[in-house]
């Protein structure tokens, strides 16, 4: 099937590692050029350097923290210019979880650390969506997607949970408002993913129950073990990506201020 997205502009935040990183590799093997957007410089080249060389795009490296508007605008203003426009946003720019003192009982929640994890994932996402809207309603064509998570389903993680649901909140509204001018706006929610950092985790938690990692993640992923879900095994960050970029398609018109949620089947609720 043909996407449509050869020629195609797109912006990922917090792309140099992890979720963002799979998306933006996606996009650019289907013909888009792809400006990365993270924080650290060295490991953002890295990337860029890499995923030029696997696919042949144009990957434009650059530097911000989705927490400054200034920085937000600049970023987005400079990929628009460079590419000669700008069609896809993807909002991946935040570390999974949250702050470990913005996370844990509400009698030791920092409030500080709270309004900062709120802070990156969603007023970082509606700084940028901000940023990229009028270079999209030139062109009458758009897409944004966010990153979000499945703690805004899951009671006890007060930070995950409120700025997860918050940005659900937002890809609605922001669908209302960009509809009329050819934009979609849609959001993922991905559950437990992996990515680079995932060998390491299992090897920590490995050799603390003394056995192999294989063997910890085959009774996370068991059909009895609170992780499990209906496939049996870890989704992998490029199976996130593949939905991203099929949202991000022309193919996708029909579908805007929708959650897509992506956890193998995780849970056994139903929602509808």
């Amino acid at each position: 099937m043909d996407l449509g997205l050869r020629g195609k502009h797109a912006i990922v935040t917090g792309s140099s590692l992890g979720i963002g990183k799979a998306i933006a590799w996606e996009l650019a093997r289907e013909g888009a050029n792809v400006a990365i957007v993270a924080r650290t410089k060295a490991p953002l080249e890295a990337t860029a350097r890499e995923l030029a060389a696997d696919t042949g795009q144009r990957i434009l490296p650059l530097v911000a923290d989705v927490t400054s508007k200034v920085q937000v605008d600049a970023v987005v203003d400079q990929a628009a210019a460079q590419f000669g426009g700008l069609h896809i946003l993807v909002n991946s720019g935040s570390p999974p979880g949250g702050s470990a003192t913005a996370t844990g009982p509400i009698e030791t929640v920092v409030d500080e650390d709270l309004l900062h994890d709120f802070n990156v994932k969603y007023v970082g996402a509606l700084r940028c969506a901000r940023a990229a809207l009028p270079h999209m309603k030139v062109q009458r064509w758009g897409r944004i997607i966010n990153i979000s998570g499945t703690n805004a389903r899951n009671a006890g993680n007060l930070s995950g949970g409120a700025r997860n649901t918050s940005l659900v909140h937002l890809t609605k509204t922001l669908a209302l408002q960009a509809g009329p001018f050819g934009i979609t706006v849609n959001c993922i929610h991905p559950g437990i993913t992996r990515t680079e950092r995932t060998p390491r985790l299992l090897a920590a938690r490995a050799a603390e129950l003394r056995i192999a990692p294989e063997e910890v993640e085959r009774r996370d992923y068991a059909e009895d073990s609170p992780r499990g879900n209906a496939i049996g095994r870890m989704v992998d960050a490029a199976e996130i990506a593949y939905l991203a970029v099929f949202l991000a398609s022309d193919k996708a018109w029909a579908v805007t201020g929708e959650l897509v949620v992506a956890t193998g089947g995780a849970g056994r609720a139903v929602y509808y």
